[in-house]
């Protein structure tokens, strides 16, 4: 196969893979009424927010992991395991015989979920045409919010005829074709492969390597900034809908404005990847986060119909692509032998963020000061994250680890 032919495949089947990542966002949510109504396993609501939070460990414990292996083993194994590993631990979702086995799985399939995410973005980016990286990161990442919206409405057609267990079931199938695909088309990394010729790293070069060179400030400031994203991203598509219910909207449009919100979202993304790419990543990602601040300040405001669904579509163009674009970051300033270990680390922290996320508004809601208080914190939350951007004050790096200051 040609290399121009090769590179053809790289993004279709990295857009899949980061599709059922999308499809673990909102899966257990889907799931959970369920299991709750029917009393699976003698199931409560604490014991589910235990299970949730399991897979969001074991997705942290994958980014900080698999990333680090992706830069010794290469791209291509590094998301042909993920896959496989996240869809054999799905399916086995479906017989799980109990609470605890059900969130070892989860805990399991959250590995290999977290390592799809930094492998896939590294090999985009590296595969990007020059001057494109921006807009190749935030189009896979649409992948992301086209799974979740795909997952809830599955949700509706599988459940209620099929039961709980067919949505891992769907979750796993995919990887029959994907993981074939993958193995057939899927091109290893050109520079991953310069980078093992020239000299074999080790974990702890790989790792160290993130705070040295110049880049321990960057570090840093992206591990800060993917914290506030990720809290962000979790913390609205956990409680906006209940929120919104408090501030006196019926339920259905508050869960309406969960659709509008993730609709934003993928449109957001188209956009700020071509931004990116022509305005420079660094000022993009400063401007999502602090726009990201301003509309969720926003919602605190009682606003007509219009204007609400408005407000919320922007505040997901803003909040969902910032986050990504973050990633897009990270792509441009780490050199090629280390790149998806700084995505790891940094979405591996990040994930910390999404756990605090939903505890978060559990707690200001709890409180009984969700509305408007809430909108008020995620509008913090947005600002730190713009604010910790900020402090990234390198380009791209060289290959032998140097980092190039930014004028």
């Amino acid at each position: 196969m040609s290399p121009a032919a090769a590179r053809s495949w790289v993004v279709p089947l990295a857009w899949t893979a980061v599709l059922l990542d999308g499809f673990d966002l909102v899966v257990l949510g889907t799931v959970l009424p369920a299991l709750l109504r029917d009393h699976v396993w003698g199931l409560a609501p604490g014991t589910a927010s235990v299970i949730s939070t399991f897979g969001l460990i074991g997705m942290t414990i994958g980014a900080l992991a698999i990333g680090t292996i992706t830069d010794l083993i290469g791209r291509r194994k590094a998301l042909i395991i993920a896959v496989t590993a996240f869809s054999v631990f799905t399916a086995l979702c479906a017989i799980s015989p109990s609470a605890f086995v059900f969130g070892l799985l989860r805990f399991l399939a959250g590995l290999g979920l977290g390592g799809c995410l930094p492998t896939a973005i590294a090999l985009v980016t590296e595969y990007a045409r020059k001057g494109k990286g921006g807009s190749a990161t935030t189009t896979v990442m649409t992948g992301y919010h086209v799974g979740a919206v795909l997952t809830a409405l599955l949700g509706i057609w599988l459940i209620q005829p099929l039961g709980w267990r067919a949505m891992f079931v769907a979750g796993a199938l995919p990887a029959l074709v994907l993981v074939p695909l993958m193995i057939k088309y899927l091109p290893e990394s050109e520079s991953f492969e310069r980078a093992r010729e020239k000299q074999e790293k080790s974990a702890a070069d790989v790792v160290g390597g993130l705070f040295r060179g110049g880049l321990l400030r960057a570090t840093i400031a992206f591990w800060v900034t993917s914290f506030m994203g990720l809290l962000l991203v979790y913390g609205l598509n956990t409680w906006l809908p209940e929120i919104m219910r408090q501030a006196g909207y019926p339920l259905g449009a508050a869960l309406g404005l969960l659709l509008t919100l993730n609709l934003g979202g993928v449109v957001g993304l188209l956009i700020a990847g071509r931004v990116a790419d022509k305005a420079g990543v660094r000022p993009a990602v400063i401007f999502w986060f602090l726009g990201a601040a301003v509309f969720l300040a926003l919602l605190s405001v009682k606003l007509p119909a219009v204007g609400l669904y408005a407000a919320v579509f922007l505040t997901g163009g803003f909040v969902f692509s910032a986050q990504v674009l973050v990633y897009a970051y990270i792509g441009k300033t780490y050199p090629d032998w280390q790149r998806a270990t700084g995505i790891g680390w940094s979405a591996g922290v990040g994930r910390v963020g999404a756990i605090c996320g939903p505890i978060l508004g559990g707690a200001l809601l709890s409180a009984g000061i969700a509305y408007p208080w809430g909108f008020y914190a995620f509008a913090g939350v947005g600002a730190l994250g713009a604010a910790a951007v900020a402090g990234v004050r390198v380009g791209r790096a060289r290959q032998d680890s140097t980092a190039t200051p930014v004028p």
